[in-house]
């Protein structure tokens, strides 16, 4: 047999058991995600799918090349030789279509992580929203009675109460309201 052919041989199955490889850290780092949303995974996770991309680049070169290696019979094969050559081929299909998959496969996971970690900022970000909202209506009210004009209860003690209280009810009425959407 051609060392030609032999090389690309050795080639493929090795390509298939680094795949596999790939596709078992790729696994692992899912779990670990889906555990807790770090960004070192999300980083090697994004090395992966780089890697894949470059195997499934090799992959269809390497198909592309013994297919035409078996077309144009550059290696004057013989019968025994063009079968085994035609395996290879099919094996180097079978690799390439396993990588794609494996690519589709993080891909559609990254977009997934990406989707609920936007999904927890969306909360974090309503959370905090209506925290500021709480926090403010009492300084608003509080800022009318600080300025230097005429308002209501301005000489009487009970004018200090009512702004405590108003701010308080507001506030309360404020946390009922954000219970009811659903922002707590």
């Amino acid at each position: 047999m051609n060392s030609c052919v032999k090389i690309s041989c050795l080639g493929v199955e090795s390509l298939m058991e680094v795949l596999k490889e790939i596709n078992h850290r790729r696994n692992i780092l899912e779990q670990k995600l889906y555990d807790s949303n770090r960004n070192e995974e999300l980083l090697y996770l994004m090395r992966v799918q780089k890697s894949l991309v470059y195997f499934v680049t090799a992959l269809r070169s390497n198909e592309l090349l013994l297919m035409k290696m078996e077309r144009t019979n550059f290696l004057n094969c013989d019968e025994d030789e063009r079968e085994f050559l035609s395996d290879l081929i099919v094996e180097y299909s079978q690799a390439l279509e396993m990588a794609e998959k494996y690519t589709n496969i993080l891909s559609s996971s990254l977009d997934a992580f990406a989707s609920i970690i936007n999904n927890n900022m969306n909360l974090v970000m309503k959370r905090l929203t209506s925290i500021t909202i709480l926090i403010s209506l009492p300084t608003l009210i509080a800022s009318f009675f600080g300025m230097n004009v005429k308002v209501p209860f301005e000489n009487d003690i009970r004018g200090f109460y009512f702004a405590i209280v108003l701010s308080i009810m507001i506030a309360v009425l404020m946390v009922f309201y954000f219970n009811k959407k659903r922002w707590f």
